[in-house]
């Protein structure tokens, strides 16, 4: 069974593992304050709380968002240019050709009621207000609620300041976290006076009272109490006004720390290097050493558990993780005490071994699990890279299996960008492109002398070129690519380029006679199959075929697939199976084989499931809309249609480029929206573009016309178009204005100063909410003043 598509499904939150107490004030405060805006954030200190008030609060509004509650967890990331790819991510968003993952989403979400949960941003305070700002003006049925530790300053926002719990339900909490600890505990009358005094004392932080509670193992709760008021009057010279309650978590942290083993103090202190949540053969093999042994790792880290610093998360409870206020303290005490650089470094090379596995046993049994588990540990891959290309290291395993022979940050940065280069086929199947080009090109810019690692991942991002039908830089990175892997002796990307370059002769994409580039292409293919190279049969069979179907040969695009579905059937391989039984049920569609082609097509759709394979799943929703229409089944091909048009922009897609595809998806669509009426075609294609990946497959599999998912409610109508005056920001209606005595963009931003860009960016918002088309239409739409 694999792990469907997406990080998680639309609506659909994470599980709580321990009983919430009290914030029903709070959650009510959200629900009212989305009645008056669409951006909610929940402001306060860290450990109080807000992530967990925020997801219930996320529940109690989920019936008001007919399209789904999305969870994007940022605690993880580092890096504030990514922000919009993770959110893409989260959306089960495929990237299109042309277009940055920002206005992917916001095309994507401008016909969509649903909420965004931006989870801890105070890192990224302005990408996530830029993110939000965008969603706001551009998405006008989309809400986000946010958490930091500070406001995210943007126009429209609404803050409610989550405090820590008050007498009772500070005292709830704490009898319910001793209880889990030492079964039967209760608050008696004997006792009730020494509760509330703790409580007191700590301020009601949530975080430091389940901290304290977890001591009651080792001591009783009189004891308790007065070591605790003893440490407060040791920091703080007895003054209680001199606390913040900074100072008091800071303090429970530190008595926390203090009661810990050394081996447990150790362990805390190290386990801060992993970005995200980690799983024990990890912390084995990244924490052991310098006095911890791996044996010890299993003892201590229980210990830690036992005593809330790690916990554990997952179905099964087989990862483990630290809150971030954890973390930071961890991370302060392992940089006062040395030995952060060794640590990083095994941090690396775990990861490192991880992206090797990855690669070497891509077409395993494995490879299904090895998607998991680097899509489990994608923030730890981002730390690792970034560590990567900013510090210096020994060589290791280098792309042609030596060591890299460059010294300090240039071996390192060499081996990050062979770790990108090998995630190549993760990037697709997440549908996170984008992200690996970001990682790639870093690597590229620091690697500029000719190597192995060079020539792939020119190649790599070539290819990721093709994917997304962007025709313009595809030639350019294949070209490049071919000319380092001759130069530096990188045979296999010579050979692999070789391919490509017959392909991009063939389509006409360089200069040459098309008959000759696909004679090439025929040439490199039997090179590679007389090498017995697996990653190259997989791939050059699968699209080999798409090319030859391009070029109206269905035959031999049938043939190609024959031979790379017998290379794969006994691999284990799940993703070159599934995209080359897409390219087969479309090319025996094509041919007239219209019974034979349902059959591969829902086994890609099954393969692309157990990958999470968005856009694969969406080539074989487009024809399986074919036979739906064919046989009659009308509300059912409507859905399809709109999720697979939705998904893949065959505008912009290398599948565009066959114009009997093309042909058939407007006939078919013309069929259905005749035999539906214009209203329930436009209601159904509707419908299924708001599906998600996962709600298909189940669809698909179940044989049914209308799916729970596709009677979702459609987002209520717009209000009658409010006047420019009323729509328009401030900034905003002075670009309008100079638009309208006749500026270009580039005048509007050397006004203004700001960048091309930005002036760019307001005129589309200004389109947009205005619902006109064209910048001459503005000074009619702005009335002067």
């Amino acid at each position: 069974m694999g792990f469907g598509f997406g990080q998680r499904r639309g609506g659909e939150l994470p599980a709580e593992l321990t009983s919430f107490v009290g914030r029903q004030e709070e959650i009510a405060l959200v629900g009212d304050e989305f009645e008056r805006g669409r951006l909610v954030t929940l402001v306060g200190p860290g450990g109080v709380g807000k992530s967990r008030t925020a997801l219930r609060a996320a529940a109690a509004l989920a019936p008001r968002f007919p399209d789904g509650v999305w969870l994007v967890e940022l605690s993880a990331l580092r890096d504030p240019g990514l922000v919009p790819s993770t959110l893409a991510a989260v959306l089960e968003l495929p990237e299109q050709s042309g277009m940055e993952p920002l206005d992917a989403i916001v095309a994507h979400l401008r016909e969509r009621r649903l909420l965004i949960v931006l989870d801890t941003c105070e890192h990224l305070l302005d990408a996530c207000a830029m993110l939000s700002d965008i969603l706001l003006r551009d998405a006008p049925d989309v809400s986000v609620l946010a958490t930091s530790r500070q406001p995210l300053d943007v126009p429209g926002e609404h803050c409610v300041y989550i405090a820590p719990l008050g007498p009772d339900d500070g005292l709830e909490l704490f009898v319910q976290r001793a209880a889990a600890v030492v079964p039967g505990f209760t608050a008696t009358d004997d006792s009730g006076e020494r509760l509330r005094a703790l409580v007191a004392r700590l301020d009601g932080i949530p975080l430091a009272l389940e901290l304290s509670a977890v001591r009651l193992r080792a001591v009783p709760l009189a004891e308790l109490v007065s070591r605790l008021d003893h440490r407060f009057e040791v920091l703080t010279g007895g003054r209680r006004t001199a606390r913040d309650r900074h100072q008091t978590l800071r303090t429970a942290i530190d008595w926390s720390y203090e009661l810990c083993t050394p081996e447990e103090r150790v362990l805390w202190a190290r386990l801060t290097v992993f970005a995200g949540s980690f799983e024990l053969s990890a912390a084995e093999q990244v924490c052991a050493g310098d006095g911890l042994t791996r044996e010890q790792v299993l003892e201590t880290l229980i210990g830690l558990v036992d005593k809330s610093v790690v916990q554990r998360v997952g179905a099964q409870g087989g990862r483990y993780r630290l809150l971030d206020t954890i973390r930071e303290y961890g991370a302060d005490r392992l940089a006062a005490a040395g030995g952060a650089d060794a640590v990083r470094e095994r941090h690396f090379a775990y990861y490192q071994r991880l992206c090797s596995r990855f690669w070497d046993e891509l077409l395993t049994p494995a490879q299904v699990a090895l998607h998991r588990a680097v899509r489990d540990d994608a923030a730890d891959l981002r730390e690792a890279l970034a560590f990567a290309y900013s510090a210096p290291g020994e060589g290791t395993e280098s792309a042609e299996g030596g060591v890299a022979g460059r010294g300090g940050e240039d071996r390192r940065a060499t081996q990050g960008l062979w770790m990108a280069t090998q995630l190549g086929p993760y990037w697709r199947a997440a549908g996170t492109l984008s992200e690996g080009r970001h990682w790639i090109d870093k690597g590229l810019a620091l690697v500029p002398e000719d190597c192995a690692e060079r020539a792939w991942g020119l190649f790599m991002t070539g290819v990721f070129a093709m994917w997304t039908a962007d025709l313009a830089t595809a030639p350019v990175r294949i070209t490049e690519a071919h000319a380092v892997a001759r130069r530096s002796g990188t045979e296999r990307v010579a050979l692999f380029t070789d391919g490509y370059l017959g392909a991009l002769t063939a389509l006409g994409l360089l200069d040459g006679d098309p008959a000759a580039g696909l004679a090439e292409l025929e040439r490199a293919r039997l090179r590679i199959v007389a090498a017995d190279d697996g990653l190259g049969m997989a791939v050059i069979h699968n699209e080999g075929a798409l090319l030859r179907a391009v070029l109206g040969d269905t035959a031999g695009a049938l043939e190609l697939c024959a031979l790379g579905l017998a290379y794969l059937e006994d691999t284990g391989d799940r993703q070159f199976y599934a995209s080359t039984m897409a390219v087969r049920g479309i090319c025996l569609w094509l041919a007239g084989e219209h019974d034979a082609s349902a059959e591969p097509l829902r086994l890609a759709l099954e393969a692309a499931g157990e990958i999470g394979e968005v856009l694969v799943a969406a080539l074989a929703c487009l024809a399986l809309a074919w036979h739906a229409a064919r046989q009659g089944r009308y509300a059912r091909a409507g859905w399809l249609l709109g999720y697979a048009e939705n998904a893949r922009r065959l505008s912009g897609d290398p599948l565009g480029m066959l114009p009997s595809l093309l042909e058939q998806q407007q006939s078919m669509g013309k069929q259905v929206r005749s035999a539906l009426g214009g209203a329930a075609f436009d209601r159904w294609r509707a419908a299924g573009a708001r599906m998600s990946g996962t709600d298909v497959l189940e669809a698909v599999r179940a044989d049914v016309d209308e799916p729970p998912a596709a009677r979702r409610e459609a987002p209520v109508p717009r209000a009658r178009r409010r006047p420019a005056t009323e729509v328009l920001t401030r900034r905003e209606r002075e670009v309008a204005a100079l638009v309208s005595q006749g500026l270009s963009n580039r005048e509007v931003a050397e006004r203004l100063v700001i960048s091309k860009r930005t002036a760019d960016a307001h005129v589309e918002h200004i389109l947009a909410k205005l619902g006109i088309t064209s910048r001459t239409d503005i000074p009619a739409a702005v009335p002067e003043g």
